[in-house]
């Protein structure tokens, strides 16, 4: 049996554009999904999810493409929770040159699905990791990430990036742009965290704003100017100049909520940690729905957003410099 973690992540900037090939800063957080393994005797597949903001599951299945979880919660949910977690057996099984091994797997995470996040980037990070050392194999961090990459590229069909992955592998603050992905330096970001308890739908966010990108050429600047951001977020963080990053971050939001990816819900969590005097806030991740980060080394923005309407949790998240690791 062996279980390994990976942490979850935020947005600094740059989510949607760097599908596009723009830069993109996420940053790992102090929050983690853990996934246990242990290989059968048979090809089969047995998955328990303690909870994945699905009040959890479980279901054992062989793989087959009819075979479904019969479990009460939303359909969305369970398939995409599933596909993630028969991506990261996929890229096990090829890794360690086992295609027909079964396992025993449970997930248990502190990260809500959807809610941007980076839940799947860290369930395939840790679930690749425990699998191929089941099966004896010790992969690299870079191929970790790279595998995770893929197995997430293959569930959104195209659309993902490898920003969340790489995140999630390495820890810390990376920056992303297309294949090159490195970390940087960051100083310990006082990061807080609205949750409005919904999910939004990764793909068909990133498809309204493909398709927008592609109707409207402002549209495509709005993406080249969240990069131009990103640039410049880079030396503000290198500096450590927090209200300068603030002011960035709003103004990110502010292009993101343009190109259609915000919601009612963040906007208002969003405005509660402006109003609270956090140097900036912003979604983070795909939206539509799920979590805002902001900056504020005081309890200010963390007490706005426990009375905001539609926030169902506000946190506070320390930067994590350990990515993936064995528990």
């Amino acid at each position: 049996m062996t279980t390994a973690s990976a942490p979850g992540k935020v947005y600094l900037f740059g989510e949607h554009a760097v599908v596009y090939g723009e830069p993109a800063v996420p940053c790992a957080i102090s929050r983690r999904a853990r996934v246990t393994v242990e290989r059968r005797g048979d090809s089969r597949l047995h998955v328990h999810a303690e909870d994945l903001s699905l009040d959890g599951f479980t279901v054992e299945y062989s793989g087959e493409a009819d075979a479904t979880p019969d479990v009460d919660v939303s359909t969305d949910l369970v398939e995409a929770a599933m596909g993630y977690v028969d991506a990261a057996v996929s890229q096990a099984r090829e890794a360690a040159g086992v295609p027909e091994a079964g396992f025993d797997v449970t997930v248990e995470s502190a990260i809500p699905l959807g809610a941007g996040l980076g839940s799947s980037a860290a369930v395939v990070v840790a679930g690749i990791d425990a699998a191929t050392r089941e099966l004896g194999v010790e992969l690299s961090t870079t191929e970790i990430a790279d595998r995770a990459y893929r197995a997430e590229y293959d569930v959104q069909e195209g659309q993902a990036s490898r920003a969340d992955t790489f995140c999630s592998a390495t820890g810390g603050a990376v920056r992303v742009e297309g294949e090159d992905c490195r970390a940087i330096d960051a100083p310990d970001l006082p990061f807080v965290i609205g949750f409005d308890g919904g999910a939004g739908n990764t793909g068909e966010l990133v498809a309204g704003v493909r398709e927008l990108r592609e109707h409207y050429s402002f549209a495509a600047n709005t993406v080249e100017t969240v990069g131009d951001i990103v640039r410049q977020g880079e030396r503000a963080l290198a500096a450590g100049d927090l209200a300068e990053l603030g002011t960035l971050m709003d103004f990110n939001h502010g292009l993101l909520s343009a190109l259609g990816v915000s919601s009612r819900s963040l906007d208002r969590m969003v405005w509660a940690a402006r109003d609270a005097g956090a140097h900036g806030a912003k979604l983070t991740g795909a939206g539509g729905g799920g979590c805002i980060v902001a900056l504020d080394e005081t309890e200010e923005t963390e007490t706005a957003l426990r009375f905001t309407p539609g926030c169902e949790e506000g946190f506070r998240a320390e930067l994590d410099a350990e990515g993936v690791r064995v528990e």
